[in-house]
């Protein structure tokens, strides 16, 4: 016997086409939304396209698990539909298929899409993201200051701002003003007519020449003028290394969730950290849920041009309610965290329940009585 009937083959060839062709649209809408956010990099700030690229790229992975369980509802709805509509599951049931026969290639997309997106939740999105956020603290911290323009206050960090009013090709800046507040105890105002673009261990640093340092003393409140020769400043927003960015739970392994490092950053977090953690092994369940919700719109009850359009409208109305839901048990559970199991119940109690409604079987009706028929054809 075989374990894939060629309708089966049929029916599930449209799904993974459908779900790969929606998903893919639906990530690069997305992508090309989210890069809008670092097109300044491009444009204004003279970054290469492939920092671009690459720096986005990055964001992919977490926009295809967010969309992975929605595009799993949508095609499932409209490969279903139109095959209702076409008559074709009319057909499959006159030739005796079961609701479950019926419904067994979008339970295999569904569970495909469980493993996608596990394996995307709890490894690839955490990994992908965590180098985005190294990659823009990188830019930030140590690339800002080479992005300098001609004639424009560039706000490298806070509290450090930089002008420059010439920058030769060689990287010689003229007429440089910078106002260094990072430290608030010590703000100075400095001005030079020349300076030079170095790369140091914590960053780029600019030697500067022949200017002044303008700083105002706190206890007196008498402005000091420091003139020099030759100074150097330190352009980058921190002298620490990378590891002392504090990272969101977002880009945490599974194994630091659960299991945070004593006294680091990642321990002060606390619940924020169980919440991540049980949505990430939850957030999978929901693909499922999501086909079953969209089988039991189609395939329950008799077909009938007059809820052709309703039962569609119902189950999306029932997944914005189930995505409402879940980002309120999230929410919920990060104040509280006795309602952790808010958000395993959100993703997979709407499954059951289309389950029972598609699964469970139909009551039978009382045969007619002889009698009775005989009866009402003397009446």
């Amino acid at each position: 016997m075989r374990l894939f009937s060629l309708l089966d083959r049929y029916v599930l060839r449209q799904l993974l086409v459908g779900l790969i062709a929606s998903t893919a649209g639906l990530v690069a809408l997305m992508w090309l939304v989210q890069s809008l956010r670092f097109v300044e990099l491009v444009i204004n700030r003279g970054a290469s396209l492939w920092v671009f690229l690459t720096l986005t790229g990055l964001l992919v992975p977490q926009l295809v698990a967010f969309v992975l369980p929605v595009t799993t509802f949508a095609v499932v709805q409209l490969v279903y539909q139109r095959m209702a509509s076409d008559r074709e599951i009319t057909v499959m049931r006159g030739t005796g298929l079961s609701p479950l026969a019926l419904a067994k290639p979008a339970l295999i997309l569904g569970v495909l899409a469980v493993i996608a997106s596990g394996l995307l939740n709890n490894w690839l999105v955490p990994l992908s993201y965590g180098k985005f956020r190294e990659y823009q603290f990188e830019i930030r911290n140590r690339m800002a200051a080479y992005l300098l323009q001609d004639g424009v206050f560039t706000q490298l960090s806070d509290g450090l701002t930089v002008y420059v009013q010439r920058r030769d090709t060689d990287g010689t800046l003229h007429g440089v003003l910078v106002d260094d507040a990072r430290n608030p105890s010590s703000e100075s105002t400095i001005f030079a007519e020349q300076g030079v673009l170095v790369s140091g261990a914590t960053g780029p640093r600019v030697f500067l020449q022949r200017g002044s340092r303008q700083q105002i003393d706190r206890r007196t409140g008498r402005l000091d003028v420091l003139s020099f020769a030759q100074d150097v400043i330190d352009m980058s927003s921190t002298k620490k290394s990378d590891e002392s960015r504090q990272r969101d739970p977002d880009e945490l392994s599974m194994a630091e969730l659960l299991n945070p490092p004593p006294g680091g950053s990642a321990a002060q977090m606390g619940p924020k950290l169980l919440v991540e953690a049980n949505r990430r092994l939850a957030a999978p369940f929901s693909a499922l849920s999501f086909a079953l919700v969209a089988l039991a719109s189609v395939l329950t009850g008799a077909f009938s041009r007059h809820v052709l359009y309703l039962r569609p409208t119902i189950a999306i109305l029932t997944i914005v309610a189930v995505l409402a839901l879940e980002l309120a048990a999230q929410n919920l559970a990060g104040r509280n965290a006795a309602l952790l199991p808010l958000i395993w119940l959100a993703a997979i109690v709407p499954g059951v329940i289309a389950a029972v409604i598609l699964f469970a079987p139909e009551p039978v009706s009382p045969p007619s009585s002889p009698l009775a028929v005989t009866a009402t054809g003397r009446s």
